[in-house]
């Protein structure tokens, strides 16, 4: 794939299948730095023992089960605590990438970071991120808005519970997936893709070494299953939309700088930030 100063190529490249890789986008020792960052949070979150939640902040816990410890699956929004990740989302060279597809005035609505351990249960069923920008009406233009973007911290391939996407499903808007299961937890079905045009045979793995960078449509059928590798599997995850055309989310670049947190956190996805935004567990 194409390197940063390739702009034609990648913008291309995402134009027509819904995605794009640039490759070593982070330095060995920027991931090492990130990796000790999202392990640091992962401590955090088994220290909580079970799922957690303090307004935005939010720990995905199972709980021990006989002998084995807390499993941490995900993280949304640790970048308010954790300086290493938050200065990762507010990159200037990820402002750079988008630039060109999305604009420089930019919010982001998800932040978040995924774990699956070795033979753990970390499957995430055949699904479109559009399913989870809600309410609708809070986002506009969705599928030229907003793009979705993950830095491998391991090494990222079918063997390690990598994802999985359909080239060039974006161009079909929202496609009618069976949406009455969680995606997380929920195994990939070929039926699934059958009942919805859609073939499996069409399906392309996402092969990224530690620092590479993707980016992909909302509108991207994509999907990952068990981790079979003897290492962790982490991914951060960054969405970002164009400012004008979303009501939520925290403010990531204006003009291509970046823009620190304000004072108070912004509503994004938790409806009831103002309502409990106190330290519970879920």
């Amino acid at each position: 794939m194409a390197a940063i100063g390739q702009a034609d190529d990648y913008v291309a490249d995402y134009r027509r299948n819904g995605y794009a890789i640039i490759r070593g986008l982070f330095s060995p020792s920027e991931i090492e730095a990130i990796g000790a960052a999202i392990d640091q949070v992962e401590a955090e979150g088994i220290a909580h023992g079970r799922s957690f939640r303090h307004g935005n902040l939010f720990y995905n816990v199972a709980p021990a089960e006989g002998a084995q410890p807390p499993l941490v699956r995900m993280a949304q929004w640790m970048s308010y605590h954790q300086p290493v990740l938050n200065g990762v989302r507010t990159d200037p060279r990820i402002a750079r990438i988008l630039a060109p597809l999305i604009g420089g005035d930019l919010k982001q609505i998800i932040n978040q970071l995924h774990w699956k351990a070795p033979g753990s249960k970390g499957d995430f069923a055949w699904h479109q991120d559009s399913r989870f920008r809600r309410p609708e009406w809070a986002y506009r233009n969705l599928g030229t808005s907003y793009v979705q973007t993950g830095i491998a911290i391991d090494p990222h391939n079918p063997e390690s519970g990598g994802m999985k996407f359909i080239p060039g499903s974006h161009v079909h808007g929202v496609i009618g997936l069976d949406t009455s299961t969680e995606v997380l937890g929920t195994e990939m079905q070929d039926a699934v893709l059958q009942a919805a045009g859609l073939s499996a045979d069409d399906t392309i793995d996402l092969v990224m070494e530690p620092g590479d960078f993707a980016l992909w449509s909302p509108y991207l059928v994509h999907g990952s299953g068990l981790n079979r590798s003897t290492h962790q599997r982490r991914f951060y995850i960054n969405g970002y939309v164009r400012a004008e055309d979303c009501d939520r989310g925290e403010w990531a670049f204006r003009g291509g700088e970046p823009v620190p947190f304000g004072s108070e956190p912004a509503l994004v996805h938790y409806e009831a930030l103002h309502e409990r935004g106190e330290p519970h567990y879920v």
